[in-house]
């Protein structure tokens, strides 16, 4: 099963490797990432399988916001069926 996680906020060292590492710790993979600067703001997107995870759906959210608060960001995860049927025109 997949996910959209997407990420927000001022540029600073560590936002990549502070949601990876928050990610790995519950066993869910990074399978692609996008990520740019736009102004001062750093943006990223990422395809994740959370089907091997070792804690439920919500728990992967507390996780993120954990790790989102710590680092300044907003952070927002979606499973990637709900993602597909939002943005599907």
């Amino acid at each position: 099963m997949h996910a959209i996680v997407t990420v927000i906020g001022r540029d600073r060292v560590g936002i990549i490797a502070g949601i990876c590492v928050a990610l790995a710790k519950i066993n869910v993979n990074v399978l692609d990432i996008s990520q740019t600067i736009l102004g001062g703001m750093f943006t990223m997107i990422m395809l994740v399988d959370i089907g091997e995870s070792s804690v439920p759906f919500s728990e992967i959210d507390a996780a993120l916001e954990g790790e989102a608060e710590r680092l300044g960001v907003t952070v927002r995860i979606q499973r990637e069926e709900i993602f597909n049927a939002m943005h599907r025109i």
